[in-house]
Formats: C-alpha cells, structure tokens, sequence
C-alpha cells in the first residue's frame, strides 16, 4: 500500500515537473522570439537610419534669392532634429546655394545675413527683385514710347479740325488719342481727361506728353506729344506739325510735361 501511494505521488510529482518545464520553455521561446523580433526591429531602424543620412548627404547646387513667409528656424542641417542656428523674421532676404531631399521634403541651404544653415522649402518663396522689375517696366515703357512717337510723326501734315479724332482732320486731344491708340493703348478724349489721367515729370521722355495753358481759353488748353530735343509734336494751326518749345508762342504758354 505504501509502496503504491508512492509511485502515485513520483508520478505526479513527474507530472507537475513537466508541466513546468513545458511552461518556463514556452516563456523562454516567447521572450527569445520577442528579443529576436526587438533585435531585427533594431537591425531595420537602424538600416533605415543609415539610407537617410546617405540621402541627407547629397545636396544639389541651386542658386537664387527667396524671402522667408514666415518667422522660421535655420537649422545646423536638414532636419528638424538639428540644433537651430538663427531665427528668420518674416520677409526676411535668403540666398539659397544648396537643397536636397530627406524622404519626402526638400531643404534649402541659405545665408541669411551672416549665418548658414538649412530651411524647409515650403517656408520661402523665391524673390524677385524691384530692380530687374524696373528694369522691364522702363524698356516696355521705352518701347511703347518710341511707337507713339512714330504714330504721331506719321500723321505730320494732317489738317486741324476742331473736334476732329480721324486722318481727316485732328483737334489736339484727337491728334494725341489717335497716335497713342495706334500704338497700341487707349486714353481719353479731351485735353482735360488726359490731364487728370498723368502725372508731372520733371525729366520727359520721347511719348510723354507736354501741356500748355491759357491758348484759346484760360487754365489747361492744349496738348501735344514730346519727341526729343525740346521739340514737341501736335495739331495746332491749320495742320499737326513738330514745333519747338523755346517757339515764340507755345514757349511762355507751356504749362508741364506729364506722363501715363
């Protein structure tokens, strides 16, 4: 009897220490495959951190002027994650020398100032320059010019009508309307209209135009077209013709050189 509560207690003493085994094995191969799976996560970040700083290293040179559209960090690189190196106002001038891709953004190299350092594309937006703007609008201007001058030299000769706006006949502001249509921009009719619708200039250019006052009636009367060399052209008289400024006449009425 003795002898067979014995072997029933060996053999559940077998069973529990299997049963043990089996469990402690299973939390063994579930902690293994938990660190096997931290270790290959590891091994991918760190693959992945490695093609990222290989893709933050390749820069392409670029060149131009951009300002800033926001109040913005300048950066030691490209990255959020670089220690900031300048803060840039808003409208602030930055050359940019260089940009490059960090996964799906691109990064500016600019100088802001004395400072260096890495922006976010999308916080900049290219300048453009007041000067070279100028520029463009002085030669259009100049071009434009230079077309109402030949217009009007064309109709040299044409009769005076009072009233009149075609090739048969021009008052002043027809004469000036006509010549200034033809090269391609439309004013107003009357000598008073013009004159509301300019402004003074002290340096007159081939196109601009030239008022005088006091001639048939008081305050601003007449008009013509400034052609260089203080000479002026107009319908006036019996039929348009190109006068001098310093004329005996139109000199002492002269009133101002303006322009659209």
């Amino acid at each position: 009897m003795k002898k067979l509560v014995f072997t029933i207690l060996a053999a559940g003493s077998l069973v529990l220490s299997n049963s043990a085994t089996d469990v402690e094995a299973a939390i063994n191969s579930n902690t293994n495959s938990v660190t096997q799976a931290a270790t290959n996560q590891s091994v991918t970040i760190g693959y992945n951190l490695d093609v990222e700083q290989v893709a933050s290293s390749k820069a392409t040179k670029i060149s131009g002027t951009y300002k800033f559209k926001h109040t913005s960090n300048v950066r030691q690189d490209a990255g959020t994650k670089y220690k900031k190196v300048a803060l840039a106002k808003k409208g602030a001038k930055a050359t940019v020398s260089h940009k490059k891709k960090v996964g799906s953004q691109t990064w500016y190299k600019v100088k802001v100032g004395s400072k260096s350092g890495w922006v976010l594309s999308t916080l900049v937006t290219k300048s453009t320059t007041k000067k070279a703007s100028s520029k463009v609008k002085k030669a259009s201007n100049s071009s434009s010019n230079s077309k109402i001058v030949s217009e009007a030299l064309a109709l040299k000769g044409t009769p005076y009508v009072f009233g009149g706006t075609t090739t048969r006949g021009f008052d002043c502001s027809g004469f000036i309307q006509y010549a200034y249509k033809q090269a391609g921009k439309s004013i107003s009719r009357t000598t008073l209209s013009i004159y509301s619708e300019t402004k003074k200039v002290s340096s007159p250019q081939p196109g601009d135009l030239v008022f005088f006052a006091n001639t048939y009636r008081p305050g601003i009367s007449h008009a013509g077209i400034y052609i260089g060399n203080n000479q002026f052209i107009h319908a006036g008289g019996s039929k348009a013709a190109v006068v001098s400024l310093n004329d005996s006449y139109w000199g002492p009425k002269f009133h101002s050189f303006r322009s659209f």
